[in-house]
Formats: structure tokens, sequence, C-alpha cells
């Protein structure tokens, strides 16, 4: 078993979530990272299976199509041993023995970073967005104009 400290109330979990839109034949997986607010490791379990479970939906995207969002399980769940706050820890992944060339492929500049990356479409990908949602935001759009 990890190391939790006896006063750990912080917990990260990794939600695997699987979206399927009817008629095609490829899904989607979302590793989600959820902040988990416990006083030990089983109740932060219990926690995120709760909110994994409450992310289950279903809807219908632009196109008519169901949109089904299953909670499969946890990828993972562990302690954040830094109290919240900015500059705290919230996960690490170790590696051993990276080359140079191996650890500047780690490294990327700041424009191919997610955060700063252009809002792409990517050929194959099934459309999951709501209908409903999209709606709001073409009449949003048009009572602006």
């Amino acid at each position: 078993m990890a190391y939790v400290p006896k006063d750990a109330e912080w917990f990260l979990a990794n939600l695997v979530l699987e979206i399927r839109v009817a008629g095609s034949r490829r899904n989607i997986i979302h590793i989600n990272y959820v902040i988990i607010h416990a006083q030990s490791p089983a109740a932060a379990y219990a926690r995120a299976m709760r909110i994994g479970k409450r992310s289950e939906t279903s809807y219908e995207n632009p196109y008519g199509k169901k949109v089904t969002t299953r909670f499969r399980g946890l990828q993972n769940l562990d302690v954040i041993y830094d109290p919240l706050g900015d500059g705290c820890e919230i996960m690490y992944f170790e590696r051993l023995g990276i080359s140079e060339k191996g650890i500047r492929k780690l490294v990327r500049p700041k424009h191919e970073l997610e955060i700063f990356m252009p809002i792409r479409k990517r050929v194959g990908r099934p459309d999951f967005s709501s209908r409903e949602v999209m709606d709001e935001v073409a009449k949003r759009l048009k009572d602006k104009q």
C-alpha cells in the first residue's frame, strides 16, 4: 500500500469515461483527472466512484444521433501530499534511464502545449457535442449580431 499521511484530505482520481455516438464504430475515451476531498483512501474511492457514476449521461448531438457517456471505472487513485494551493504538486510520473534525446522529446515548446493550441477538427472523430448546447450557442451568437 502507498504511503498516505494521516492528515491527508485530498486525492486525485483518474476517471475512465467511454463516449459512444450512435452509428459510429469508434468510441472516444476520456480520462478525467478529478480532485477528491475525503478523510481516507476508502472514502476517496467511494466518492470517486459516485462522481464517475454521476458523469454518465445521454443526449442528442447536432445531427440527431444519440451520444452516451458511460463511466467504466478508475484508472488510478492517489493521495495529494501537499496542501492545495499555487504550486502544489498534484501528481508525478517517474521514468528511469532516459537519454538526453529522450528528455528533449518529453519537453514541448510553449506553442505545442495543449492550452495554447487552436481547437481543431479531427478526421474520423465522432461528434459528441450536445445539440442543446450548440443550439444555445448559435442563438446567443445570433442575438449579439
